[in-house]
C-alpha cells in the first residue's frame, strides 16, 4: 500500500485541529482534537491507493454535536510526508459541505 496511516498526526494548517490515525489492514479510525472541535472521531475503510473513505462525529466547542462522511484523497509531499484534500459532508440540523486539507504533522528529530 502507497499511503501507511499508521500512527500519523496530521494539522490542519493555519488551525489547532489535530488528528491522530490510527491503521490496521484497510481499517482506518482516529481522534480529532483542536480548534473548534472538543473532541471527535473518524472510522473508515482505505483502498489500494490510500484514499480514505470514513464517517465522522465531533463535539464543537459551542456544544454542538455534528455528524458526516468523508473521502480524503491523498499526496506525497516534496518532504515525504501526507497531505489530505478532504471532500466532506456533514449531515442533520447542521447540514454543510466542502473541502478541506491537512498535512501530516513535521516530527521533531
Amino acid at each position: 500500500m502507497p499511503f501507511n496511516y499508521d500512527g500519523k498526526t496530521f494539522v490542519s494548517p493555519g488551525d489547532a485541529l489535530t488528528g491522530h490515525y490510527r491503521q490496521h489492514g484497510n481499517l482506518v479510525w482516529g481522534e480529532i482534537t483542536g480548534g473548534a472541535v472538543r473532541r471527535g472521531a473518524l472510522a473508515g475503510i482505505c483502498d489500494p491507493d490510500g484514499v480514505i473513505r470514513f464517517a465522522y462525529h465531533e463535539v464543537l466547542a459551542d456544544g454542538s454535536v455534528v455528524v458526516g462522511e468523508c473521502v480524503s484523497r491523498p499526496e506525497r509531499l516534496p518532504d515525504g510526508r501526507i497531505r489530505l484534500r478532504e471532500e466532506w459532508v456533514r449531515h442533520g440540523p447542521h447540514r454543510d459541505s466542502g473541502i478541506s486539507v491537512i498535512e501530516e504533522a513535521v516530527r521533531d528529530v
